[in-house]
């Protein structure tokens, strides 16, 4: 375990690669999602989006399992139980004829990854605190975004070259990989004098000390409203620019493109942090975020779509915003939570999602003919999200000045 804020390259890598397994689950079966609902009989198009936003559904749910039991059992064996849950579930998603039998695959897997998207933030915590903790969740992401970037292009090529299924038995082959270099290189962040009891109230314990830390809370409650709307725009794309737009071949450039926008902007704020703060920076993104997206739904009120290269342009914007959100919210949720930063993630990963996951299927489900319910989308959930800052604003004034 790290002693000293130091920045450790491998460190880095690692748990970005830990997240990434998650991404690439998720990212590269975009361009797959209307052969998969073919190949399984799905009559209603908008049900191929379960795919996506099931998975965050497992995400969220597995993260109480394993957070509180990383506590007592260390970070490391908690991360392999959970790979081991992704490889069952896998293996079902490719053998099931069945629709409603790979959406619950889909949430298995959800439950499987949430151990090493989870754990790889409380190593984070274990290791850094304050504003470099924030710097390192930041690097994390930028990392962590490279996948994005190459994953849907890499799942179009797979499908070309072999079928759908390969999509799942690339991310395993990916995954066995990770966790190889993980077992060697890795040492256990939580030692052993550290850890809890293990006892089955310690969930309870813990969540009465979560919600004693407002702040926790708050940010906890923004994380889940940026990225419940966030969720909206990764299960509608591939809907949005193939039907609406008519470019399926452009799809994943254009995703890949607007992940590029998300990586700058994590990379800027892991060199601003340090300077000017996580609270004022993210404060900042929020406000951005919303006034973006009031744009937006100001001008193209009338639900006709603008040339994509207009959409593109506002997605970018908005998307930038979004990458100064992603690390700083969860580093200021993480911040009171040292001394529990395993249940703390988990509570924290479990209640952002509660709050994410039925913004995404509620707000997807009116996207079928105009990405104007996106952004209405957008901007309701990014006001909600600086009246959370506001109401925090005697802490906000303490720092930012």
């Amino acid at each position: 375990m790290q002693k000293e804020n130091t920045f450790k390259f491998e460190f880095v890598a690692l748990m970005a690669s830990l997240m990434s397994i998650v991404a690439l689950s998720i990212d590269a079966l975009l361009p797959a999602l209307p052969e998969i609902g073919k190949t399984l009989n799905v009559t209603n198009h908008e049900n191929n989006q379960l795919l996506i936003t099931m998975i965050f559904l497992g995400l969220g749910f597995g993260q109480l399992i394993f957070g509180p039991l990383s506590d007592s059992f260390g970070r490391k064996p908690i991360v392999y139980f959970g790979f081991i849950v992704f490889i069952i579930a896998s293996i079902i998603c490719v053998t099931t004829k069945s629709f409603e039998l790979m959406i619950i695959g889909r949430i298995f897997q959800g439950i499987g990854l949430s151990s090493p998207r989870s754990l790889s933030l409380s190593m984070i915590r274990d290791s850094y605190s304050g504003n470099y903790m924030a710097k390192i969740v930041s690097i994390v992401v930028m990392f962590f975004i490279l996948i994005p970037i190459i994953a849907p292009t890499l799942g179009q090529v797979l499908i070309n070259l072999f079928n759908w299924q390969s999509i799942f038995y690339f991310n395993l082959i990916f995954g066995i990989g990770i966790m190889i270099w993980f077992s060697l290189r890795q040492p256990e962040t939580l030692p052993k004098e550290k850890r809890a009891k293990f006892s089955f109230d310690l969930f309870i314990k813990g969540t009465k000390e979560f919600f004693k830390h407002k702040e926790a809370v708050a940010f906890t409650a923004v994380s889940g409203f940026i990225t419940g709307s966030f969720m909206v725009y990764l299960s509608t794309s591939q809907q949005i620019f193939q039907e609406q737009y008519n470019l399926a071949e452009m799809f994943p450039y254009i995703f890949a493109s607007l992940a590029i926008s998300i990586g700058l902007a994590t990379f800027m704020n892991s060199r601003l942090v340090e300077k000017y703060g996580m609270l004022r920076i993210s404060f900042s993104a929020a406000v951005a975020y919303a006034c973006i997206s009031l744009l937006y739904v100001v001008l193209f009120w009338s639900g006709k779509n603008p040339h994509v290269a207009i959409l593109v342009s506002f997605f970018a914007v908005q998307f930038f915003a979004v990458g100064f959100l992603f690390g700083n919210l969860r580093a200021l949720a993480m911040e009171p939570l040292g001394h529990i930063a395993g249940i703390g993630a988990a509570i924290n990963g479990f209640l952002s999602t509660v709050v994410a996951v039925p913004i995404a299927n509620y707000i997807g489900g009116f996207v079928e003919l105009s990405v104007l319910p996106l952004f209405i989308g957008f901007s309701v959930f990014g006001i909600l999200s600086v009246l959370v800052f506001i109401y925090h604003k005697k802490k906000l004034v303490t720092i930012i000045t």
